[in-house]
Formats: C-alpha cells, sequence, structure tokens
C-alpha cells in the first residue's frame, strides 16, 4: 500500500463520494476517524522498540506503507492530503529552486510569502472536498504551524485546531470528534526533532517515543466510544555514518549553481541549463561517490518516475538539474549550511527502506 490511498479510503469510508477506498477498510464503525501521523515513526521502530510503546505495539497492524520520493515531511503531507505523487502536488523536498526567481530557495515548512500556496500546491486537498460534503474536518497540531504558507498549501479545507501540550491535543481532537461524520488528523513531530538532534535510539529520542505513546493512550481513554483510530508517519529515518561536504575537497560544486534538498536527497542547480551539462555534472558526481550515492539528471529523474508517473510542468522546473540521493549512511552537507546540517544525527530523505517504508497501524474504540 501507499501512503496517497490513506485519507482517500479512510473518506470513503465516511462517504466521500469522490473518494475510493483503496485499502479495503470499508465502512466507517460510527462516523468518526482519527488519523494520527507521528512524525519520523519508521516501520522498523515497531520491533526494535517495543518496550517503549506498549499502547502502539498492541495494534493491529494493518499494513506496510510505502511513502514518495523524497522521504521528507514537506513532500509525504502533500501526498498524504492530496491523494496524488509528488509530480502532480509539485512538493518535491525540503527545499526547492523557485523557478525564474535568480536562484531563491523555498523552504516548504517555513514558506516564502513571495510564494502563492494555493498556486504553488494547486491539487484539491481531500480536507477541502469533505469539507465541501459536509464532513467535518479537524486538523489539530501545534499552534505555530497554523497560519503558514505549508499550511495553506497541503491542509487547507480542515478548521485548524491548535494545542501545544498533550492535555491540549486530546481535548482538541476529543471536542472535534464529537459531531458525525468527522475526521480529524493529528500531527506530532517529537519524535523527528530528538532523532535529528540526538539520533535514534537515543535517550531523548526514546523518552519523546515514550511520552507520544502514553499521549495515544490517554486518546484511547478521552475520545468517543466507536471512533476508529489510524496511526502512520511520514518517513523513518537513519543515523549518519559518513558525512561529505559538497566542494570540500572534492570537485562537486563544479558547475553548481544552486544546492537545495537535505542531505539525503539533494537537488542540485546547475550555471548552465544545457543538458550535456546535466549529464557531465552526473558523471562527475557518479565517479565521485560511487556506491554512496544514486544520481540521476532530470531527465534520468522523470523517466523513471521517481516523482510518480504523471509530473506537471511546474514539477519539472522544479526539480534539481542533478538528483542525489544518499545511500547507506550517507549524508550530503551544504557547504553553506555546514555547522546545522553537520549538527545532525538523524537524517531522512532518500530512498532506503528504513526511510522509505512506516507503519499503518489502527484500532476501533470499544
Amino acid at each position: 500500500m501507499h501512503l496517497s490511498q490513506i485519507t482517500p479510503s479512510i473518506f470513503a469510508s465516511l462517504g466521500l463520494a469522490s473518494a475510493s477506498d483503496e485499502l479495503s477498510i470499508g465502512e466507517s464503525p460510527m462516523g468518526r476517524e482519527l488519523l494520527f501521523l507521528i512524525d519520523g515513526f519508521g516501520l522498523d521502530i515497531l520491533d526494535k522498540y517495543g518496550d517503549f510503546m506498549p499502547t502502539i505495539v498492541k495494534l493491529k497492524r494493518y499494513g506496510v506503507v510505502q511513502t514518495s520520493f523524497p522521504t521528507t515531511t514537506a513532500t509525504s503531507l502533500a501526498t498524504l492530503t492530496t491523494g496524488e505523487l509528488p509530480g502532480v502536488h509539485g512538493m518535491l523536498g525540503y527545499t526547492v529552486q523557485v523557478p525564474r526567481s535568480g536562484g531563491r530557495i523555498l523552504n516548504a515548512l517555513k514558506w516564502d510569502e513571495r510564494v502563492d500556496p494555493e498556486k504553488w500546491q494547486p491539487v484539491p486537498t481531500l480536507f477541502e472536498r469533505a469539507s465541501a460534503q459536509g464532513i467535518q474536518v479537524s486538523h489539530v497540531a501545534a499552534k505555530r504551524y497554523e497560519k503558514t504558507g505549508f499550511t495553506r498549501a497541503v491542509f487547507r479545507g480542515a478548521r485548524y485546531l491548535g494545542a501545544n501540550v498533550t492535555d491540549a491535543l486530546v481535548s482538541q481532537t476529543k471536542a472535534a470528534l464529537a459531531a458525525t461524520p468527522s475526521f480529524v488528523y493529528l500531527y506530532v513531530n517529537d519524535l523527528d526533532n530528538a532523532g535529528h538532534n540526538d539520533g535514534v535510539g537515543s535517550e531523548k529520542w526514546l523518552s519523546a517515543l515514550s511520552a507520544i505513546d502514553n499521549a495515544l493512550s490517554q486518546l484511547m481513554r478521552e475520545v468517543p466510544k466507536g471512533t476508529r483510530i489510524w496511526v502512520t508517519s511520514d518517513h523513518g529515518m537513519i543515523n549518519v555514518e559518513k558525512k561529505i561536504i559538497i566542494g570540500q575537497e572534492n570537485h562537486l560544486m563544479d558547475g553548481v549553481a544552486v544546492i537545495a534538498g537535505e542531505p539525503r536527497a539533494r537537488h542540485i542547480y546547475l550555471v548552465s541549463s544545457e543538458i550535456s551539462a546535466r549529464k557531465e555534472v552526473a558523471s562527475l558526481w557518479e565517479e565521485y561517490l560511487g556506491q554512496d550515492a544514486q544520481v540521476l539528471t532530470r531527465e534520468d529523474a522523470i523517466t523513471q518516475d521517481l516523482f510518480g508517473k504523471s509530473v506537471s510542468e511546474d514539477a519539472k522546473e522544479r526539480m534539481g538539474d542533478v538528483i542525489a540521493i544518499a545511500q547507506a549512511g550517507l549524508v550530503l552537507i551544504d557547504p553553506a549550511r555546514v555547522d546545522k546540517e553537520s549538527a545532525m544525527i538523524g537524517h531522512h530523505g532518500a530512498n532506503s527502506q528504513i526511510e522509505s517504508q512506516v507503519p499503518l497501524l489502527t484500532t476501533t474504540l470499544n
């Protein structure tokens, strides 16, 4: 199953006529559906760290979910909420170059007021479609995300309920599920933050995992009976093993104008727009990195369906001239961001199994 199939199936279970039940989940038991997304919760965590999440491991394992490339929050959440792949919704990574901007970079999670979110991501969300049909759709997450361009781009159509602590998250979710039919998207990113800062398996990361498990336990005690709960994620995470700084003691900056993406999945924009230049730079990167990275030209990425079978003209313009996907434990550091990127222990974005497979878990409250 694929990440793009989850919300269409849940909304179909609530009676959304324009959505299809691609995961065969059936009719909603009581018209109340809760999708709890734990940022950075990869499939491998279930078997490795079960002792720290006794509530989560008791949930039914509905299936293994494949995410889109790159395995990063901006791309995955757009895929989740639109039911489309990145080539269609156009959210191609954590950062990408804005076409015809003189090299300006759009950070999808921080946004840029000069970019219209609804034009950048034009696909109607499942939230919009469901709300228009009378399904109450709510988005529960930290208050700081409410007004962001990213929220407007990929979560529009939902009533935003901001909450910064567990009790408030549970309270907002409980209130939102009082009506029927209702859908709540609940998001937490504590695990992802801990992984980036201290690494997967670290004391801080394990503490975050336990706290999230406790939050789920509290939700299960307090939300209305008959609510069907789904737990999934946007990506997994690996700990860094090897670092290469682009252009430091290597020729990887030759012909490069702008570096975007993130350390595990780089969009590289070149000085020259010629196809021959893309091939030349890709060849240079392949020769230097060898088995440590998969290197594609823009044309290769499109031919190989890296962002899906359909690729809009906007998406073509946004993707790097060259795309470098780190393998094993490598990260490719932007020379302009060495301090910040080198300090991170946990990373994601590439196409490894750990980064690209997440669980889909479920239970219905009796």
